[in-house]
């Protein structure tokens, strides 16, 4: 009998161990949703609110299972309202499946191998002298910058966007919520 109590006991103080440890985990809210560090991207951009339109389309794009992988990957997440700001019928016309090549394309242009904060970009544009070119997975270039404090990125089409949170730590990268569509030459 002692055995069984201390064996529950036991039991009962892993599971406040483990639930304390949840609770101490250091998260940021997005979209309304805390991100948790030891959740993947996909895990936890399901839960923003402000990135329904993102998901929708990387789900249209079969790109769940890759940016649930161990990566690490550095993602620049449009909000829905930087879907909204391009041309009336893109989204709808994009997550066709005529046009699943296009939209995968543009999807992975929002996606830089290596976990890279603010801190480790920064340190790229400092080394850059203001300005840190970056591969995209897609294989085109962003153009990484720093105005009034914050981190501005620049597409292939002089198209601009700014980080407006950064820093959103996942178990498989990082992702920096961003204002706008990024947009590929091609």
């Amino acid at each position: 009998m002692k055995q069984v109590k201390s064996i529950l006991v036991m039991l009962a103080a892993a599971f406040f161990i483990n639930s304390s440890f949840a609770q101490m985990e250091k998260t940021v809210e997005v979209g309304g949703a805390p991100m948790y560090p030891s959740k993947n991207i996909v895990e936890n951009a399901v839960n923003s609110k402000d990135h329904t339109t993102l998901v929708a389309a990387v789900k249209a794009a079969g790109l769940v299972e890759t940016l649930e992988s161990a990566g690490p990957f550095t993602v620049f997440a449009p909000t829905n309202e930087a879907f909204d700001k391009l041309p009336k019928g893109t989204v709808e016309s994009l997550v066709k499946p005529e046009n699943k090549q296009m939209l995968t394309g543009i999807l992975t242009y929002h996606v830089v191998a290596g976990k890279w904060d603010s801190k480790a970009l920064a340190k790229l544009i400092k080394e850059g002298h203001g300005t840190a070119e970056l591969k995209t997975v897609a294989g085109g270039k962003l153009w990484a910058m720093m105005k009034n404090g914050k981190i501005v990125l620049k597409d292939e089409k002089g198209g601009m966007a700014w980080v407006t949170i950064k820093d959103v730590y996942q178990s498989n990268g990082v992702i920096h919520v961003i204002n706008a569509v990024l947009m590929p030459n091609s």
